[in-house]
């Protein structure tokens, strides 16, 4: 008789925060079956946790809609390989996180092969392109959701669905312990982990680093970029806006930055859950090509696009888009948040209540629970 094949799982993951939760994921499900064999898309937390990289997440990820064609060449490559990996491996389970216009092309040849799929932490399908629930329902067969109020949308059309609670609160953060009364503000620039991100961001961030400091003796200010490149890039930039020693670049990326600010002026994205579980005070920006934002705005069923405020169901921190992310607009928000009477305290109060709705840690071992019963029943 033969050894037994050892039970194999191909795990998809598109961009940084993804990368760490499925790295999460996998180290979950090796703590009950640590023969498991994990191969896929991802970065270098996945590889730490024991994944066979095929292909670099950090050469797909790209933001906004029009903004793909720019990374088509990557993407058609990335496609490619997963494919053929599939078609060779045939793993017993396709994980996918996030990343859905990559994702769901891959679900769909998964599908075709007779893999079965589970999908961790999916489309915001409730906020835009609500079209796309006809392809998930084809294409995957179980949805491990992050908000509990994607529960009812999904299971209103049929999918199969379990809310994991958000794998955020499965890592320690430090507490904001900057004191209210410091004459000397400290604000945390967090312009995304995407390079187009920061090359759309902290131009406009650096600028209205320029406007605050009029308002106060002094303002300090942190930008901590998720790697060597987006270092440099950031130390240059700071170079050539003339911004001078009132800005430190650190290592460590936003975690490091959370505990040593009174406020932080953040990308729209994870980052921002973040803040609020860390319960620091934000101002949220975005910008993408303007006809991405022109699409966006057409398809965006939604009244907020920050989940800070998305969860709170109402605007507890501002969010400036396109053009209304102005140096002048964001200076403006940041100084009325440091120099209003109690103004942190109330926000802070009002993100524990955000992070209260999200529930408890424990995401990626009831996602390794759902994995191992897919595996078990195929």
């Amino acid at each position: 008789m033969g050894a037994i094949r050892p039970k194999q799982v191909m795990i998809i993951a598109g961009e940084v925060s993804g990368d760490l939760h499925g790295a999460q994921v996998v180290k979950a499900i090796r703590r009950q079956r640590p023969e498991t064999v994990f191969s896929g898309m991802g970065g270098a937390e996945m590889a730490s946790a024991g994944v066979e990289i095929l292909i670099d997440a950090a050469s797909l990820s790209v933001m906004g809609i029009t903004e793909v064609f720019t990374r088509f060449r990557p993407i058609l490559f990335g496609l490619r390989v997963t494919k053929q990996s599939l078609k060779k491996k045939r793993p017993d389970l396709l994980i996918l996180i996030d990343f859905p216009d990559f994702n769901l092309r891959v679900a769909k040849h998964a599908k075709l092969l007779g893999i079965p799929v589970l999908y961790y932490i999916g489309p915001q399908i409730w906020a835009w392109r609500t079209g796309r629930v006809k392809t998930i329902k084809n294409r995957v067969d179980h949805m491990a959701v992050i908000f509990p109020f994607e529960v009812p949308f999904f299971r209103d059309n049929a999918i199969a669905v379990t809310y994991v609670g958000h794998p955020l609160l499965d890592h320690e953060w430090s507490r904001v312990n900057v004191p209210n009364n410091d004459p000397f503000p400290v604000i945390g620039l967090l312009p995304g982990s995407r390079n187009q991100e920061l090359e759309r961001h902290l131009p406009v961030m650096l600028k209205s680093m320029s406007i605050i400091n009029r308002h106060f003796d002094y303002a300090r200010f942190i930008i901590a970029p998720v790697n060597k490149a987006q270092h440099a890039f950031a130390a240059a930039m700071v170079k050539t806006q003339n911004v001078g020693g009132g800005c430190e670049i650190i290592e460590g990326g936003a975690r490091a930055v959370f505990s040593r600010c009174h406020l932080v002026i953040a990308a729209s994205g994870t980052v921002t859950l973040e803040a609020a579980i860390a319960g620091v005070p934000l101002v949220v920006i975005y910008k993408v090509a303007p006809l991405s934002y022109l699409l966006g705005r057409i398809m965006i069923r939604v009244n907020y696009i920050c989940l800070v405020n998305l969860i709170a169901g109402r605007k507890i921190v501002p969010e400036l888009i396109q053009k209304q992310a102005s140096p002048e607009n964001i200076a403006h928000e940041a100084v009325t948040m440091l120099k209003g009477a109690g103004r942190l305290d109330t926000v802070r109060r009002q993100l524990s209540m955000v992070q209260k709705k999200l529930g408890t840690g424990g995401a990626a071992d009831r996602v390794a629970e759902l994995a191992l019963g897919m595996i078990d029943a195929s």
